[in-house]
């Protein structure tokens, strides 16, 4: 019997207080796995894999519920869901460059601040990458902590305090109760794994429409082509106030076009082909994820790699979790649960993905090239129909923002 315990007291933050989506930590993740798989020919391959087995293992977290999962990720019906958090704690290598975040009242909180469902499908493989804003208000259900206790469910909370009440296994509980989706993976990371990763890859591109300054992160980056790494590219995924509304909403969207050009990057034969570069994103990842006991394999992470590595660019998919006002509190938001069942429908039957939202100015980014999907061919003796849709592709409803990583997208950058 596990025992119960009185809530843990949640921090309250605003503004620049953000950490930065942990969609490289994700990738430098999967890295793991064809880390192992391109030295699997050569000696150090036996190190990586004791390094993964011992350093993974040991900080492995039980999800409730779970049922036993086959041993091979193409015996999972409709493939499978991984749910990633980035958590914001003040870690001592890192701190200093967070200032008022990491010295005030609230140095000690650690929140899920950026949170995502990766809906990995089977034949075809697809890859649909779901964000959750941190300040919707959601139910938070009973959870189990680490130590066994038991917090009691709360009917109407910010999802970002569920970390802070009990860990990544409460996040994954509440995220798969707002979905109806049933998550087999996890994994929770810290933001200071950004600088490192960005680092070990050479940076990462990103396209500014007009300029970001935005006094409270310190990014002032011109519009224009740059390649970020560090602490710029921490900057640029932190930044709120600097782009479109300067709402959570827009950054997501700017951040999404970071996740893009890296998953680009991080699967294009620079990256894949180098042996060294792709050891130093391992190592790295490791030391900065919390896996759930279903990913404490490293066998396993390699099945996840090798599903990922070959996904077509259109069928890599970004999307927003569709929102509107809190009607209680006009600084939070609640799920829009027509549009996200919708949504859901259309990952669960395996469809291509269409993103019919618009951008406007008060949105992240802006996109520059729509992309040119190859999946369906065209019957050069049929009469073009523009309306037409294929069967295998659906339209999602305009209240869903998102792109594919075949687009182009610009930051929607202003100065503040």
């Amino acid at each position: 019997m596990s025992k119960s315990t009185r809530r843990r007291r949640t921090v309250a933050r605003h503004g620049q207080l953000r950490t930065p989506g942990p969609i490289s930590q994700l990738l430098a993740f999967i890295a793991i796995g064809l880390a192992v798989v391109l030295v699997s020919g050569i000696a150090v391959a036996g190190y990586v894999v004791y390094d993964l087995t011992s350093t993974v293992s040991a900080n492995a977290v039980e999800l409730e519920g779970q049922k036993e999962l086959p041993p091979d990720i193409g015996a999972y019906e409709g493939g499978f869901n991984l749910v990633l958090t980035g958590v914001d704690t003040c870690e001592d290598a890192y701190k200093q460059y967070f200032g008022p975040r990491c010295t005030g009242k609230d140095a000690e909180g650690t929140l899920n601040d950026v949170n995502l469902l990766v809906h990995v499908s089977d034949a075809p493989r697809r890859v649909t990458v779901v964000s959750f804003p941190r300040d919707m208000m959601v139910r938070i259900p009973q959870c189990e902590d680490v130590e066994g206790n038991t917090h009691s469910a709360m009917s109407k909370q910010p999802l970002n305090v569920a970390y802070s009440d009990a860990g990544l296994n409460c996040v994954v509980k509440t995220i798969s109760e707002l979905t109806g989706q049933e998550v087999q993976f996890a994994a929770s990371v810290t933001f200071g794994g950004v600088i490192e990763i960005t680092n070990a890859i050479g940076g990462v591109d990103v396209c500014l429409a007009s300029p970001i300054r935005d006094k409270n992160t310190g990014l002032d980056l011109p519009a224009g082509n740059h390649t970020i790494s560090g602490i710029t590219a921490l900057q640029f995924l932190r930044t709120r106030y600097g782009v479109g509304d300067g709402s959570d909403l827009g950054r997501i969207g700017n951040q999404q076009q970071y996740m893009s050009n890296l998953a680009k990057k991080l699967i294009s034969s620079e990256t894949l082909g180098n042996v060294p570069v792709m050891l130093k994103l391992a190592t790295t990842a490791i030391d900065n994820l919390e896996p759930s006991e279903s990913l404490a394999d490293p066998m396993k992470i390699v099945q996840i790699a090798l599903a990922l590595k070959s996904v077509k660019y259109e069928d890599i998919v970004f999307l927003q979790y569709p929102t509107v006002t809190d009607p209680d509190n006009a600084n939070k938001v609640v799920a829009n649960k027509t549009a996200a069942q919708a949504m859901w429908d259309a990952i669960n039957a395996n469809a291509q993905l269409r993103v019919t939202h618009e951008n406007t100015n008060r949105d992240g980014v802006v996109v520059t090239d729509p992309g040119t999907a190859t999946e369906t061919p065209v019957d050069p003796g049929a009469t073009p129909d523009p309306t037409a849709t294929p069967e295998n592709v659906v339209a999602l409803p305009n209240s869903i923002k998102g792109t594919s990583a075949a687009q182009t997208v610009c930051s929607n950058g202003k100065v503040n």
